[in-house]
């Protein structure tokens, strides 16, 4: 079905017959289903503008879905329309949809929800939105949308002042499941051991999850997915695909170590600094990388001359192009001890992102580190709270440094044992993610 059958039906109340919510319908037949966790429980009922964004097969299609069925259970027909950002070619046709579906609420509806799939997809949308709020006819619609280029979508609600109604948030950002809601649903179907792999494979997306559970590695075609999506957004930037690949190669190769955009350009062959820093900018624009910025204890800011280390924070699209193909938690037991320490860092790094986005925080995917006097520390959460990742097994006297140079501070040592000083404590990978 078009979006024009689609609210047809939906003007009728009807969200059942084939093609009106086919993401419910493929939903119906996965064998397992998880609850989605980005901050938002429930939709507010006032009127206003939120933005959700996130990367492609994390879930956000079929969120937005499960919301119109909720909506129309709850309020009734003609309570909710949809658009699909994909179908408009530019911001007049957004606007001239959006002025057709807003009149046909019905009168009997407390509610007036109007959803737009994937609203980046469309050239300048964020004009559209502006134009309606202007003439005051988004007065009572709540408009929901949702998009996977995430800088386009900010940069979007960031031209929007004063025009996004009096919701107490208005932004959020589509995160990965939690660790915890994978083993409530997928936990039978590993073995302990494999358990953490197997989340960090998969990254936390839906489709990946369910996959890999289902099948015991992950299928190729849930990799070639992220890989299309990434590289039709690079194309479209004509950023050539060669490059792309080299910087992804470089990622991997210097995981957790920090680089210079010298360094990077010069390792990955690019031009200059200017065309390495855009290549990584993009990539976390797609929600895929996370910059780690020297933290300057004397300052307690970051210090962004030095080298930063870049943390892929989409674990599956970092599965997709790991240099060791892993797509089981068998494939990644048997890569280099250096490759599995690089991924548990990355996946403490998409934790850390994850939760930020939970709570709102504004630059979620800027994170901190430090080294001095020969010693480093993965994650700067604040000036006290400290994390550091080892993937084998440690004790309280690996880190009795700690205390004397940060007098104030507190350690959390993620890896393979468990221990507890006053001011150190180590945890397990999976005591980390569930807490």
């Amino acid at each position: 079905m078009n979006s024009l059958q689609i609210n047809q039906a939906l003007q009728g109340g009807d969200i059942t017959s084939p093609g009106v919510l086919p993401k419910l319908e493929e939903l119906r037949d996965e064998p397992f289903v998880f609850r989605p966790d980005f901050g938002l429980p429930e939709l507010p009922e006032q009127p206003g503008i939120i933005l959700i964004r996130g990367a492609r097969q994390y879930g956000k299609s079929t969120w937005m879905q499960q919301q119109i069925a909720e909506t129309i259970k709850r309020f009734g027909p003609g309570s909710a329309f949809y658009l699909n950002g994909d179908e408009l070619p530019h911001q007049r046709s957004l606007a001239e949809q959006m002025r057709l579906l807003l009149p046909l609420f019905s009168t009997k509806t407390s509610v007036r929800r109007l959803f737009v799939d994937e609203i980046t997809a469309v050239a300048d949308w964020e004009r559209a939105v502006k134009m309606l709020a202007d003439a005051g006819e988004l007065r009572r619609v709540l408009l929901v949308t949702t998009g996977s280029k995430a800088a386009d979508l900010r940069r979007g609600a960031e031209r929007l002042p004063g025009r996004k109604g009096r919701l107490n948030r208005t932004s959020y950002i589509f995160t990965p499941i939690p660790f915890a809601e994978f083993k409530r649903v997928c936990g039978r179907r590993f073995k302990r051991q494999a358990l953490v792999p197997a989340y960090l494979l998969s990254g936390g997306s839906p489709p990946a999850c369910s996959a890999l559970a289902s099948h015991g590695r992950m299928p190729e075609y849930v990799v070639e997915m992220v890989r299309d999506w990434i590289h039709g957004a690079f194309a479209a930037s004509k950023r050539p695909r060669a490059m792309l690949l080299d910087t992804l190669d470089c990622l991997h190769r210097f995981a957790g170590t920090p680089i210079g955009q010298s360094k990077l350009a010069r390792e990955a062959g690019l031009a200059n600094n200017t065309v390495a820093a855009g290549y990584v900018e993009l990539l976390a624009d797609l929600l895929c990388v996370s910059f780690a910025y020297a933290w300057d204890p004397s300052k307690r800011r970051a210090n962004r001359r030095r080298p930063c280390k870049f943390h892929m924070t989409n674990l599956l699209a970092a599965a997709a192009w790991h240099p060791g193909h892993p797509r089981s938690p068998e494939d990644y037991f048997v890569l280099p001890p250096g490759q599995q320490a690089a991924l548990l860092e990355w996946l403490v790094a998409q934790e850390c992102w994850r939760r930020a986005a939970v709570r709102g925080d504004e630059t979620a995917e800027t994170m901190l580190f430090w080294q001095g006097g020969g010693h480093e520390i993965d994650f700067v959460l604040s000036p006290t709270e400290f994390i550091e990742v080892k993937r084998g097994k440690t004790g309280p006297l690996d880190f009795a440094w700690f205390p004397s140079v940060f007098p104030e501070g507190h350690l959390t040592v993620v890896g393979a044992s468990r221990f507890e000083t006053d001011r150190i404590i180590g945890v397990t990978f999976e005591d980390f993610l569930t807490g």
